[in-house]
């Protein structure tokens, strides 16, 4: 699963957009965010999503956790926010 890195200066809507396409693709995103402006954007972002989703009966929610990553062979403390859907996402396969 691809996680998707989100900074200060993302667009909350483009964001969402992807967190959206990733649950209908895969049933799940990880975004990745270092400090607290990308943390808002992401969370406005999510916020976002869960209207994309809500005419399609989904609902999503996340689980925020830290991670350490390296930049630039420095290490860093980063927010991962695991987001999942309340229930599964069924496919109908096309006849």
């Amino acid at each position: 699963m691809e996680i998707l890195k989100v900074s200060s200066l993302s667009n909350p809507g483009a964001v969402a957009g992807a967190i959206a396409n990733g649950v209908r693709n895969l049933g799940r995103v990880e975004a990745q965010v270092i400090g607290t402006r990308a943390v808002n954007q992401t969370v406005k972002a999510i916020a976002i999503a869960r209207g994309y989703l809500a005419s399609n009966g989904v609902d999503l929610y996340f689980i925020p956790s830290f991670t350490a990553v390296s930049i630039d062979g420095e290490e860093r403390t980063a927010i991962r926010f695991a987001i999942r859907t309340r229930h599964p996402i069924y496919r109908r396969e096309s006849v």
